[in-house]
């Protein structure tokens, strides 16, 4: 829970270092947030959204990187990027047909 930890992994590598701030704490995970987008030059965090769904799209970005050597992974990840597309658009429909109908 570390709100600065990211930053502290990206000053000692130079590696790609993904933060995902954690919407916990008294400040609802501002501080975090805010310690994970203000690095200074020379010292680059990827940034996600906050929580659950920064975890998710942290780990899809790390997909993506490395996808861009690995033709089998990039496939993988259209494959679910289409099959997530699809998902959304029957979601709508049954919306679309509980409105309309």
């Amino acid at each position: 829970m570390a709100a600065h930890l990211a930053g502290v992994v990206s000053s000692l590598t130079i590696k790609p270092v993904i933060g995902v701030p954690i919407g916990d704490g008294p400040l609802g995970g501002l501080d975090a947030l805010l310690s994970t987008v203000q690095m200074p030059g020379g010292i680059p965090v990827a940034t996600v959204s906050l929580g659950k769904e920064g975890a998710i799209n942290a780990g899809y970005l790390a997909a993506q990187i490395i996808a861009l050597n690995d033709k089998d992974l990039a496939n993988r990840l259209r494959m679910d990027r289409q099959a997530n597309a699809e998902a959304v658009l029957a979601k709508d429909a049954v919306l679309q047909q509980q409105l309309n109908g």
